[in-house]
C-alpha cells in the first residue's frame, strides 16, 4: 500500500496530463498547427496549476477538521509535492502564454489586463515558494522564516482567483470560485476556529 502511494506515483500522475499536452505540440504536423496546440494548451495547464495549488492549501485545514482520518494526514505529508507541481504546470502555463502572444511588445502590452497582472503577479510569488520547497532550504532559513515565506501561498492564490475569474471580460468567475470553494470554505473555518480558540 505504501508502494502504491509512494511520490513516485504521484509524479507519475502529476506528468500524465503535461505529457499529453507536450506530446499535442510536438507531433503537430505543421507549425501552425504547433500554434494552435500551444494556445490550446493555455487554460489546460493554467487550471490544472490552480488545482494542484488548492489541493495543497486545503491539507492543514482538513486535518484539523477530520483529526482521525488518514487521508488529511497523507495529504500534509505529500502537499510539498502538490505545491511543487502547480508551480510546475503554472510555469508550462506562462511558457505557453509567451509563445501565444509572439513577441515582446505583445506581452508588455497585456501587462495592463487584470487577468495578465495578476497571473504575473502569482507567477512571481510562486518563484520564491518553488526555490525553497526542498528540505535543505528549511533547515537553512529554520523553520519560523520558512513558514513565513510559506504564508504568501495565500496571496498566490488570491492572485490566481482573479486570474480564472477576470478571463473573457469575467466570464471565468463562477468557473474560478466553483473550483476555489473548497479551500475558500477551510480557510473561513479555519479562521473562525482560530478566533474561537483564543475567545475561549
Amino acid at each position: 500500500m505504501k508502494r502504491l502511494f509512494s511520490p513516485y506515483w504521484l509524479w507519475v500522475l502529476f506528468a500524465l496530463p503535461m505529457a499529453g499536452l507536450l506530446w499535442g505540440i510536438m507531433a503537430a504536423p505543421t507549425s501552425e498547427a504547433m500554434t494552435k496546440a500551444v494556445h490550446n494548451g493555455l487554460h489546460p495547464t493554467g487550471e490544472f496549476a490552480a488545482r494542484f495549488l488548492i489541493v495543497a492549501m486545503m491539507a492543514t485545514p482538513l486535518v484539523r477538521l477530520l483529526p482521525g482520518w488518514r487521508g488529511p494526514r497523507w495529504l500534509v505529508r505529500n502537499r510539498r509535492y502538490f505545491g511543487v507541481a502547480s508551480f510546475a504546470y503554472a510555469a508550462v502555463h506562462t511558457v505557453f502564454y509567451v509563445m501565444d502572444a509572439g513577441t515582446l511588445a505583445a506581452v508588455v502590452g497585456d501587462i495592463p489586463k487584470t487577468y495578465i497582472w495578476t497571473g504575473w503577479g502569482a507567477f512571481v510569488i510562486f518563484l520564491p515558494l518553488a526555490a525553497t520547497s526542498m528540505d535543505l532550504a528549511l533547515r537553512k532559513m529554520g523553520p519560523k522564516r520558512w513558514k513565513a515565506l510559506q504564508r504568501w501561498t495565500y496571496g498566490a492564490a488570491v492572485l490566481t482567483l482573479i486570474h480564472w475569474a477576470a478571463l473573457d471580460d469575467w466570464a471565468g468567475l463562477v468557473p474560478a470560485l466553483v473550483q476555489f470553494s473548497p479551500v475558500i470554505a477551510l480557510s473561513v473555518w479555519r479562521v473562525m476556529q482560530s478566533r474561537s480558540v483564543q475567545r475561549a
